[in-house]
């Protein structure tokens, strides 16, 4: 008992150790939530209008109301309006973003995972800068400016979570 806490105190006393926790939780999350979110979808269903009281209105009126799922079928890896201005810009090949666009939820879901869990911190800090490059690379072709700014915060993110990976203390797989 008393190794386990010297060792908790040792890991309360070294900022680098809390802040190198911090970024990979939020890099974690960040990376993995995104991922799930490239399964989401929408579907609107007609419901009774209902009262104050929860009860069907009485006039019988209906309302449309839009839920949303998460579903393997709802996959999308770029969003409509990207993609479209995507298609337009000749550098970007059509066969080229649609492989992209298939791996990048996959591969967001995988190193968000990674990070989250512990496993190969290193290198999946390593492909998730590289993955934020990519779409950085993406957005320039299509000028989006504000994107590209949060893009590179995200890659300097992961640059100084790599440069504080030394300090890693929970990990399951190096």
């Amino acid at each position: 008992m008393k190794i386990i806490i010297q060792s908790l105190s040792a890991i309360y006393q070294s900022p680098s150790i809390l802040s190198f926790w911090l970024l990979r939780l939020w890099l974690g999350f960040r990376a993995l939530l995104t991922g799930i979110e490239k399964f989401s979808g929408y579907k609107i269903v007609q419901e009774p209008l209902l009262d104050e009281t929860g009860n069907p209105d009485i006039t019988g009126a209906i309302v449309e109301v839009k839920y949303k799922f998460y579903a393997l079928a709802n996959y999308h890896g770029l969003p409509e309006a990207l993609s479209a201005n995507f298609k337009k810009e000749p550098l970007l090949h059509p066969f080229l973003l649609n492989a992209y666009a298939t791996v990048l939820g996959p591969l967001l879901l995988l190193t968000g995972g990674c990070l989250l869990l512990g496993l190969f911190t290193r290198l999946s800090l390593y492909v998730m800068g590289l993955l934020y490059i990519s779409l950085t690379f993406g957005l320039i072709m299509i000028n989006q400016n504000d994107g590209i700014a949060a893009l590179a915060v995200h890659v300097g993110l992961c640059a100084y979570a790599l440069h504080l990976s030394v300090h890693n203390k929970l990990e399951i797989v190096r």
